[in-house]
């Protein structure tokens, strides 16, 4: 068995290695030989503290595990990340632990990868201007991810508080991409919209967005989430990562709910990664990929980062 820390994993997948991981994923989740298991989410009732398990089985990676963890809303106060989280990989031939992995660095990889995936099967290829919506820690991941999918020229940012978008500039001037805040009215003038926050009332609205944009929705999901007006989403091709997962805790939650679309209406990313989807129906068309997450993609950036930890002599091998 081998121990790939925290500190480490920075340094042995970069968000190249993330977005062929995650694309490998959505590939064998569309031609039936990965599937996700149940995911546990329980509030502890001690530190405000969410917690659970994602797991799941890709049998042509071969990768077996879970990622157990979650959220900690006073660990900012300690100096500590927010999201803490670990990932434990099995021998799927012998059942016999393999690997256990921080899993702080991979999640944040393998959410920008994911969108990055959507952006590269999705978006128009003269998309020149991509608009970010948070300013998380997770938005620079994003902004460095989609910004090697389209020879962006420009980027636009918005969020609830603009000072907080110095990050996002940083960022931004690190690529050498010119940064720009700007108001939501703004954003229709972006090609490629990516939305990255804790949002429980819509932001994006049908206004908001031009045709022929692509829209990566990727902020937290959870039951009640929201990042988009049911309208924005019903005028979209929508696609997803999972679709059970999109309608009922992701962005298409409450347009199915509101009687605006069916679930049949999702296509899974991976049928356009395979090629059994075309993909973008025309040049005019919205896209919106539904990002919800899966623990397929947890397990795939970290298998990765194993191979990449054995084949440099890092981690730590104990005996089993």
């Amino acid at each position: 068995m081998i121990v790939v820390p925290e500190e480490a994993c920075p340094g042995l997948l970069s968000l190249e290695d993330a977005v062929e991981a995650v694309e490998a994923v959505f590939a064998a989740m569309a031609r039936g030989e990965a599937r996700n298991f149940p995911v546990v989410r329980e509030a502890l009732g001690h530190a405000e503290a969410l917690y659970g398990f994602k797991g799941g089985f890709d049998r042509a990676g071969p990768v077996l595990g879970l990622k157990a963890g979650g959220y900690w809303p006073g660990n900012a106060e300690r100096g500590l990340t927010n999201h803490q989280s670990t990932v434990l990989l099995f021998d799927p031939d012998t059942g016999r632990p393999a690997a256990l992995v921080g899993g702080n660095y991979l999640t944040a990889a393998r959410t920008a990868a994911a969108a990055a995936v959507s952006i590269r099967y999705l978006a128009r290829p003269d998309a020149r201007v991509l608009g970010v919506v948070g300013a998380g820690h997770q938005s620079a991941f994003q902004l460095r991810a989609a910004a090697r999918q389209r020879p962006f020229e420009r980027v636009l940012g918005w969020n609830r508080t603009p000072e907080r978008l110095a990050r996002l500039a940083a960022t931004a001037e690190e690529l050498g991409l010119p940064f720009e805040a700007v108001e939501l009215e703004r954003l229709e003038e972006a090609d490629v919209i990516v939305t990255i926050t804790s949002s429980f009332a819509p932001i994006l609205k049908r206004e908001h967005v031009n045709p022929g944009t692509h829209i990566a929705c990727m902020g937290t999901d959870t039951a009640g989430k929201q990042e988009l007006e049911p309208e924005l989403v019903y005028a979209a091709e929508v696609f997803a990562d999972e679709v059970a997962q999109s309608v009922s805790i992701g962005e298409a939650q409450h347009a199915v709910a509101a009687g605006l679309m069916t679930e049949a209406e999702i296509t899974p990313l991976g049928a356009v990664v395979t090629g059994a989807h075309p993909g973008r129906g025309s040049e005019n068309a919205i896209t919106l990929f539904d990002g919800t997450g899966v623990g397929l993609q947890d397990l795939a950036v970290a298998a990765a980062v194993v191979r990449l930890a054995r084949a440099s002599g890092q981690g730590l091998d104990l005996a089993t």
